[in-house]
């Protein structure tokens, strides 16, 4: 495991096709060798192929991000001026590790956007890439990672208080890091659903197809209608993007 550019980032949350940790530097000075990428392609299992060749692969994210960065700080400013709208575009050096995308916040507040090589091999075309970006890109305008740790704050805290009722320490403390998780997964589908609709605008704006990027959606596993999931059904996603680009 290559760690060193991601040990020092604060995680407050996650959106991850798989959960998974990730690591390595800024695609704009570190390109992808084409061969790593045909290392990831070897080790992702297909669900539906063809997928583009590995070096079409590397040309479709570099021209994304290229495009759509700017496009995400634009629209983050417009939106969101008292946050870092500087995002850092970085990738998971590790083929074998699972396919993902999420963002977290570093030290310094800057917005930092993670892609595994497998999510980069298993991508059909830019406009999968440009919503996907647009998407991680659309939970830091909107927010969600401190909305997500207030909510958990809040689970923490009645949890927490009707366990005092025990006095019974490792009963409170369990019972507050219990309500920490139901807080923070209380309002994951709706994040998730308020990024495809803010994402399907910034991935319009860069000129991509946004119902042709939320394809991806059916290539991986649909979540179903879970109590407490952390994502929403994949149909659901669907209709959100396709409201967007039919114009609402």
């Amino acid at each position: 495991m290559r760690l060193a550019p991601l040990c020092l980032f604060t995680v407050l949350s996650a959106c991850a096709v798989v959960p998974a940790p990730s690591d390595k530097g800024p695609i704009e000075k570190t390109p992808i060798p084409a061969e790593v990428l045909e290392n990831a392609q070897d080790a992702v299992p297909l669900r539906a192929p063809p997928r583009v060749p590995s070096r079409t692969a590397v040309r479709n994210f570099i021209e994304v991000i290229n495009t759509i960065e700017p496009v995400a700080e634009e629209v983050c400013r417009e939106r969101a001026p008292r946050l870092n709208c500087d995002f850092l575009i970085v990738y998971d050096a590790d083929p074998r590790a699972p396919m993902n995308a999420f963002q977290k916040v570093d030290e310094t507040g800057r917005p930092v956007i993670i892609f595994t090589l497998p999510l980069i091999a298993e991508a059909r075309n830019v406009d999968e890439l440009a919503f996907v970006l647009s998407h991680e890109a659309a939970h830091h305008i909107a927010g969600h990672l401190d909305r997500q740790r207030q909510a958990a704050i809040i689970g923490a805290t009645i949890f927490g208080n009707l366990a005092s009722l025990s006095n019974d320490p490792q009963a409170i403390e369990s019972a507050q890091e219990f309500g920490a998780a139901i807080g923070a997964r209380t309002y994951s589908k709706e994040f998730e659903l308020e990024a495809d609709e803010l994402g399907a605008r910034i991935t319009l704006r860069g000129g991509y197809d946004p119902l042709k990027g939320a394809e991806f959606f059916f290539r991986i596993p649909d979540p179903g209608n879970q109590f407490l999931g952390t994502h929403p059904q994949n149909a659901d996603r669907f209709r959100v993007v396709q409201a967007v680009a039919n114009g609402a």
